[in-house]
């Protein structure tokens, strides 16, 4: 019954085909009649790739379809089924202050690729994002909204409600848009640092730090910014490097005791030079070098100089002394005489005449002779040296100006409000003009530290401040490190040097809008009360009381342990809050309850932008190494800065920003701003040396647009060649061809490499594998190898069935290669891969429920591919054979010809050639290719006049030799088959055999 009707079938098929050879030969006949394009009668019997992928992805409307499958559905999936260990990437937060930019781009989505390919190895990723709610920044935006009201006299609750709900509002905007941008996570509980729960746990890292003495209180100078009236610490200062001051040589007068120990006359001076003449109020000593020799400098002159009489004479570094005479005018003589060292000179007095006292002269290390006149002039209470010298010599810690940078009534009432950095310090040069003890003043350009927010210089001032002892705590941090992977290596030299060249770390901050400092103070001294119950209790009164807000909404009394309310003593609460790298630097504490492991680093991954050496990175190291003795983090990833297409720094100012949403969606104007869509800034992002600075534009933007339009090409080759492929179609590894099983060992080393650069984070370095891939050993190689089995071969047929088997496999294993960096595409094609996949058993709704290795041990066949790497040379000689046979007008396509290759055969390339000789027609898609002897050469079989035939011929690197290799060229002498276009027909217009029996295989086109 079975034989019967396969035999029915075979002569339909067989009939079916005969009525095409009839049309076909009909056609032919009436060829000159036949319109130029008419496809061929066989055509429709080809089994070319079909599939509705398209090429272009129409990304911003396509992408929201996969949008929530790999992301929010995602995350909850991976976390309930993947049986992994758990995997910690700990989000910085950003600042909730505004808009994102193309910065916050690159830095989340860098995280979430890390984030997929952990996924995609089977461990569960933990990724709670975080934003950074307290601060200046969003204190300043909030305010901005007051038009034309007094903020200074706003109540803190109002400023700390519109900072409040600006940062909530801003929050909402941002994770919007970062989950447009296919950022996998649990946004639902994202964690806020304005949060109670985040603030109760900063306070007690705040406990901690006390409790082990790394927190103390102090009057000393600290940088200042009167633009946002606050202190601010190191990571909050920048360098102008075009800043211009006025600097000032100053005669102190020296008492008439020190002038006669000195051997000077009455007029006699200490000549001192500084860049900050409005420190001068608050001098305290003049410093001198101990070892540095000094003399005087008689000073006379024709007319009297006011107030210093005909002549006089001046106390300075014998090396400063030339320096000093260009000052002079000409008709001003200088005469030296006497040679003290800087010891002799220790303990004269001088009157420091801005505040009409007698000062010292002191000795110190720090004097140099490079500037100035080598005696220092010295205010404690406006710098960190001056300060750590004063404490050493017992000077009182002066600091006559305000919050404001405005000098204070105990400056004199001349200078009383005025800006020490504008009015106040062209006050100052006038009084000393006016006492006649101005030697010299001049402008100059020079570095000067300035606010990173306001843009505006900062002054150094001496205020009560709360400090974190570093000095006791920074080499503990730093060997922490020595167990932490950073990439690049060079910001461990990076992150050490920020961590060492500090002492202390100034955390309290003069705003309202932040966690405050848990100490109360004595009404009357003034004096800080601050002890483990004082802070357990104050902690456990806001922890109850919804927040921070309590402390400026409850009275003092609340905040008062039981143990100091029957003392006698009245509090007042503290108003300064916490610098906000200390909100951000606790964050770590945030995850102690989420972490499956409560020994070493909380997180494996820590990941943000160069400048976080100074900030994120290195106050969460300094305060995980206080509290728990370790380092936050066991990787520690940094990126660089984003720049325009043409290397500049991105600005508003000049106009040179890009906006992510533009980018995706487009802008007004779609022929200048198209749509590209999300995946393909991610791979912009995952293409790019992200340890760099990034470069980004429109150039750029359509150069990668146009590589997603050739990946999607790719995939839409694969995609459409395995239409009708079924499991039961699939060929075993054993039973492949060699060219098939060599292309899976290709692919076997193409995603080894890829996991190697995803292992060491160096995304960039996958996407290189995975380009070279895709142009060499695919689209250059594989698949324009196989076109010819898989449009012409039977479907039954087992080469085209061993081609399909590799692709399917080469699909699964490229798009799980992609899918980290570009999600939206890869569930894309795994949608429209969903028949065969499922047929195959990969059932899930999601591409990263797939393992993320799918190839097998077995395929790693070093000597299958020595051999055929060999076959590729000469298939590249063979085409320059070909090419010149085109050049020369003797055939059109590839398929009219046929080689003849000469080579040793007892060589191993030559053994190689005679193993493959039926598989060179394929490899260099010719309709014939012979191998012969290279001594054989003369004998060659007639084809044609030596006009007709063209020679390549090169000595082949290959088998660790080099083998001479000569290719000839040549028409073929059989004709064309109408089906295929291989030119194996014996007569003209007729099929060749391989067609005619894939006509009756496949019933002559029903396929």
């Amino acid at each position: 019954m079975n034989q019967s009707l396969a035999s029915l079938r075979q002569t339909t098929a067989k009939n079916a085909v005969r009525q095409l050879h009839t049309q076909a030969s009909l056609a032919n006949t009436s060829s000159a009649q036949k319109p130029k394009g008419q496809p061929s009668p066989y055509s429709h019997t080809l089994k070319l790739p079909k599939t509705e992928f398209p090429l272009r992805a129409n990304a911003a409307r396509r992408e929201k379809q996969f949008r929530e499958r790999c992301t929010d559905l995602l995350y909850e999936w991976q976390l309930k089924n993947n049986k992994g260990p758990q995997f910690v990437l700990h989000d910085g937060p950003p600042y909730a202050n505004g808009d994102l930019h193309i910065g916050h781009f690159m830095n989340k989505v860098l995280k979430d690729i890390i984030n997929r390919y952990q996924v995609l190895q089977g461990k569960r990723v933990l990724y709670i994002p975080g934003f950074d709610g307290h601060g200046l920044p969003i204190e300043q935006k909030a305010l901005e909204s007051l038009k034309g009201r007094d903020r200074d006299l706003l109540d803190p609750m109002k400023i700390r409600h519109l900072a409040r709900d600006f940062a909530l509002r801003a929050v909402a905007k941002q994770t919007t848009s970062f989950r447009e941008y296919a950022v996998m996570g649990d946004w639902t509980n994202r964690y806020l640092t304005l949060d109670p729960a985040y603030e109760a746990n900063q306070l007690e890292v705040f406990r901690e730090m006390f409790l082990r003495g790394y927190i103390y209180r102090q009057n000393k100078p600290v940088f200042w910014s009167p633009s946002s009236r606050t202190a601010l610490a190191e990571a909050e200062v920048e360098h102008n490097e075009k800043h211009v001051s006025t600097s000032v040589y100053v005669r102190f007068p020296l008492t008439r005791e020190s002038a006669e120990k000195l051997g000077a006359g009455e007029n006699a001076y200490a000549l001192i030079w500084t860049t900050t003449p409005w420190t001068l109020p608050a001098n305290g000593a003049i410093a001198v070098h101990p070892d540095m020799e000094y003399v005087l400098m008689s000073v006379s002159r024709v007319e009297e100089t006011p107030g210093a009489g005909s002549s006089y004479s001046m106390l300075v570094a014998k090396s400063r002394v030339e320096k000093v005479q260009e000052i002079l005018e000409p008709d001003v003589k200088a005469d030296i005489s006497g040679s003290f060292t800087g010891k002799d000179l220790k303990g004269l007095t001088y009157n420091s005449v801005l505040r009409d006292q007698t000062c010292k002269i002191l000795l110190a290390d720090y004097v140099t002779e490079d500037s100035g006149t080598g005696l220092v002039h010295s205010a404690p209470g406006h710098g960190k040296e001056d300060y750590e010298f004063g404490l050493a010599n017992g000077l009182a810690v002066y600091s006559p100006v305000d919050d404001y940078g405005r000098f204070t009534g105990a400056a004199g009432q001349a200078l009383a409000g005025k800006d020490v950095l504008s009015d106040g310090t062209d006050a100052v040069i006038d009084i000393l003009a006016s006492l006649g003890v101005l030697f010299h003043k001049e402008r100059f350009v020079h570095s000067y530290l300035y606010d990173w927010r306001t843009k505006k210089p900062i002054i150094q001032r001496a205020t009560p401040q709360w400090f974190a002892n570093i000095k006791e705590l920074k080499n503990s941090a730093c060997d922490s490190l020595k167990d932490v992977s950073i990439i690049p290596e060079s910001g461990r030299r990076r992150l050490n040097a920020f961590v060492t060249g500090r002492s202390e770390w100034c955390i309290s901050r003069q705003r309202v809008w932040g966690v405050p400092i848990p100490v109360l103070y004595e009404s009357e001294s003034g004096e800080p009360l601050m002890s483990k119950e004082s802070i357990d209790h104050i902690v456990e009164v806001i922890r109850k009381n919804g927040g921070s807000d309590a402390w400026w909404t409850l009275p003092v009394e609340s905040f008062v342990h039981p143990k100091y309310q029957d003392n006698g003593k009245s509090y007042v609460k503290g108003s300064d809050t916490m610098d906000v790298w200390f909100d951000s630097g606790s964050s770590w504490k945030h995850l102690e309850d989420k972490v499956e492991t409560r020994t070493g680093a909380y997180a494996d991954v820590y990941l943000e932008g160069s400048d976080q050496h100074r900030g994120w990175f290195q106050s969460s190291l300094l305060t995980s190494n206080a509290v728990r003795g370790v380092s936050p983090y066991k990787t520690l990833v940094t990126h660089g800065f984003t720049l325009d297409e043409h290397g500049r720094k991105m600005s508003k100012s000049v106009g040179n920003t890009v906006v992510p949403s533009t980018v995706i969606d487009g802008g007004k104007d779609k022929k200048k701003e198209p749509a590209y869509g999300v995946d393909m800034l991610r791979l912009l992002i995952g293409s790019t040396d992200y340890t760099q600075d990034v470069s980004f534009g429109p150039t750029v933007f359509s150069g990668f647009a146009e590589t997603i339009r050739k990946i999607r090409g790719t995939m839409r080759f694969m995609l459409g060649n395995l239409d009708g492929f079924t499991r039961d179609r699939a060929v075993k590894y054993e039973d492949m061809r060699s060219v098939d099983k060599y292309m899976l060992h290709e692919l076997y080393h193409f995603k080894q490499g890829v996991t190697a650069a995803f292992e060491k984070y160096e995304f960039y370095r996958a996407m290189q594998s995975l380009n070279q891939f895709t142009n060499v050993a695919l689209s250059a190689f594989y698949f324009d190898i196989s076109k010819d089995p898989l449009y012409a071969n039977s479907t039954s047929d087992s080469t085209r069935r061993s081609v399909q088997t590799v692709i399917f496999h080469i699909l699964v294993n490229y798009t799980m290669a992609l899918a980290p960096i570009t999600p939206h595409l890869a569930e894309e094609v795994w949608e429209f891969f969903r028949q065969v996949r499922v047929d195959f058993g990969h059932d899930g709704f999601s591409v990263f429920q797939e393992p993320w290795d799918q190839t097998n041990k077995e395929w790693d066949n070093k000597e299958l591919a020595e051999e055929w790497n060999a076959l590729r040379l000469i298939r590249s000689l063979s085409n320059k054979a070909i090419e010149a046979t085109r050049q020369g007008k003797a055939i059109g396509s590839s398929l009219e010809a046929e080689l003849d290759i000469y080579v040793s055969l007892e060589t191993r390339i030559g053994q190689t050639l005679v193993k493959y000789k039926d598989d060179l027609q394929q490899l260099c898609i010719t309709s014939d290719a012979r191998i012969h002897s290279i001594s054989e050469d003369s004998a060659t079989p007639d084809a044609g006049s030596d006009a007709d035939v063209f020679v390549s011929e090169e000595k082949v690197p290959s088998f660790g030799t080099e083998t001479a290799v000569r290719v000839k060229c040549r028409r073929s002498s059989l004709h064309k088959c109408p089906r295929c276009w291989n030119f194996h027909s014996v007569e003209a217009d007729s099929l060749c055999t391989r067609c005619d029996e894939a006509l009756i295989s496949n019933g002559a086109g029903n396929i």
